[in-house]
């Protein structure tokens, strides 16, 4: 038994150490690495528009790696890293950014999860009050109840 568990704690710190397995390709990578830091900055602010979670940077779907490959293209040309951002968000609109920019268009996705928190938690806090109140402050008896507590009580003794 302490056999297994030794085994699995080595697997654990193993699995724990292992370094990300990026999806850029060798060949895609730029000799000057200056160049190369930029591209793989961007390409972590850019959404992968086959696998939708993930940036261009982490995945391995062909359109991610073509993106890849534009935006290394576009900065050895000489774009700043505002004009290739540019030129890829005019192709595809703001839904290629990994966190799009605060615009009408865009406030159910940035306002929209706090305030269904927060309608919740109001929620909750109204729930609360009300249970508390029904707990803490029994209803008095009516008449005829207490006329019917008091014929069982007189029949028990």
């Amino acid at each position: 038994m302490a056999r297994a568990q030794c085994l699995f704690a080595v697997v654990i710190a193993v699995l724990a150490w292992a370094a990300p397995a990026w999806a850029v390709q060798p060949d895609e990578m730029l000799p000057d690495p200056a160049l190369e830091a930029r591209a793989r900055n961007l390409s972590r602010e850019l959404r992968c528009m086959v696998c939708q979670n993930q940036s261009i940077d982490d995945s391995d779907a062909p359109l991610a790696r073509d993106l890849r490959i534009l935006v290394r293209d576009r900065l050895k040309g000489g774009d700043s890293d505002r004009q290739v951002i540019d030129f890829l968000t005019v192709r595809y609109g703001d839904f290629v950014l990994l966190k799009p920019p605060v615009r009408p268009a865009t406030y159910v996705l940035w306002f929209g999860p706090p305030a269904v928190l927060a309608l919740g938690g109001v929620g909750a806090l109204l729930y609360i009050r009300r249970r508390r109140r029904a707990a803490t402050a029994p209803a008095p008896l009516s008449e005829a109840e207490r006329q019917r507590l008091a014929q069982l009580l007189e029949d028990d003794a």
